[in-house]
């Protein structure tokens, strides 16, 4: 298949269930996110502890990443080879194996390996999980599922930070602990009734063609996959380097995810009733402003850390779902699975790419260069929507599809529960 084509999706109505029939998803996400989010906590304040350099922990962050891209092109293989449930399974495992390697080892190198596999595990847990949700969700239930799904997807990242104050770093219970977290999440999964989706139909990459629909929402997204590594990636080294305790730490990771209720909800909510480009150069601005307050934050108090990062983080979720929704306005609904593997791919690349050169370059700049990449990432973005806003009329409200927020954390993914498409359907040109 060319670049400019993609295959039309052929709907698939799955059979209805009850809300509740979806919980065990629900909740092995969670508990798999708990283990995240004290492993992102961890690493920094562990090895600033150590005496190594914020470029350590940068790397793992940065492995993660890579991980997660691998994870990207090998999951649509995996859940058409053994489907939805087998493939949680074996990624659970590989998630387990690699919080176990932390903690059996205190070098670096070997936690580097230990977070290339766990990112690529992850992303593939991400995926099965969502997919098997979207088919078992009923049409009527399926926006408030998905969003309680987010939702509860970085609430528990944020509670996996904060446990971090009650854990003793001279020992290596906080990967095991991580890793105990795993393993119970295999639990729900094994027990659930749910019958598992249909193999997923192959879904074709095409970025000349949804840079045709919509240039605003392509580049949206490889401009917030960076960002979103950025601030949730290096605000814990920051925050380690420069001295904050342990308690400190676990406090600044649980209520930055407020960032997502107190920004991203009204502002996605705006999206609905105005031209989204306007939401979404005010979210750049937003970034831009609290990067800077941020780089004068030396020596700050906790509690203004927090309310820097939450807002930072805030405005960087916004971005992330209005661009996807700006994207979906300008498509027509038989290519939104191909758009959103798309989508996809350049928030992945974006958010491997960008913390790989942070990394590098805070050997040269320090801890803050992180901010300062969110800073002209943004303005570039912001710069580049405004320009857009010159050259295509926005679309009409009542032609806009409903807004659903999302995070960036975890980032929206094709469906991969529809039947395989006939050979005899004709391939179509995107309009």
């Amino acid at each position: 298949m060319s670049d400019d084509q993609l295959l039309p999706e052929q709907t698939y109505a799955p059979p209805a269930k009850p809300p509740f029939a979806v919980a065990n998803i629900i909740l092995s996400m969670g508990l798999m996110a708990i283990g995240s989010g004290l492993a992102f906590a961890f690493i920094p304040t562990r090895l600033a502890q150590l005496g190594f350099g914020p470029e350590w922990a940068g790397l793992i962050m940065t492995s993660v990443a890579l991980g997660g891209f691998g994870g990207c092109l090998a999951a649509g293989v995996l859940v058409r080879r053994v489907g939805h449930a087998r493939t949680f399974m074996a990624n659970a495992a590989l998630a387990i194996l690699g919080h176990l390697l932390m903690a059996v080892s205190q070098d670096p190198v070997v936690w580097l390996i230990s977070r290339l596999g766990y990112g690529f595990a992850v992303t593939n847990l991400f995926i099965s999980s969502q997919s098997w949700l979207n088919d078992a969700s009923p049409n009527e239930w399926r926006g408030k599922i998905v969003a309680t799904f987010y939702m509860s997807y970085v609430v528990c990242i944020g509670f996996g930070g904060y446990l971090i104050a009650w854990i003793d770093l001279s020992t290596p219970v906080g990967p095991i602990i991580a890793a105990a977290f795993a393993a119970v999440a295999i639990i729900p999964i094994g027990l659930t009734n749910l019958k598992p989706p249909p193999p997923p139909q192959s879904v074709s990459v095409a970025f000349k063609a949804v840079w045709e629909i919509s240039p605003v929402g392509l580049a949206g997204l490889f401009a917030v996959g960076g960002l979103t590594m950025l601030i949730q990636g290096f605000a814990p080294i920051y925050a380690a380097e420069t001295g904050y305790s342990q308690s400190d730490i676990g406090l600044l990771l649980f209520l930055m995810q407020a960032g997502m209720i107190a920004v991203q909800l009204p502002l996605g909510a705006l999206s609905d009733r105005i031209d989204r480009r306007v939401v979404l150069v005010l979210s750049t601005a937003l970034v831009i402003g609290f990067a800077i307050a941020s780089t004068q934050a030396d020596g700050a108090s906790v509690w203004i850390l927090i309310i820097l990062f939450g807002a930072w983080a805030g405005a960087t979720e916004t971005i992330y779902a209005v661009a996807n929704a700006h994207a979906n306005d300008r498509a027509q609904p038989e290519y939104y699975v191909s758009l959103s593997m798309t989508m996809l791919f350049a928030w992945s690349i974006s958010g491997f790419i960008v913390p790989a050169i942070t990394t590098a370059l805070t050997g040269i700049y320090g801890v803050k260069t992180f901010m300062y990449m969110a800073i002209v990432i943004g303005a570039i973005y912001g710069l580049f929507v405004l320009y857009r806003m010159t050259k295509r009329t926005p679309v009409a409200s009542e032609d806009q599809v409903a807004y659903e927020p999302r995070a960036a954390q975890a980032a929206y993914l094709p469906e991969l529960s529809a039947p395989p498409v006939e050979d005899d359907v004709e391939q179509k040109r995107l309009p």
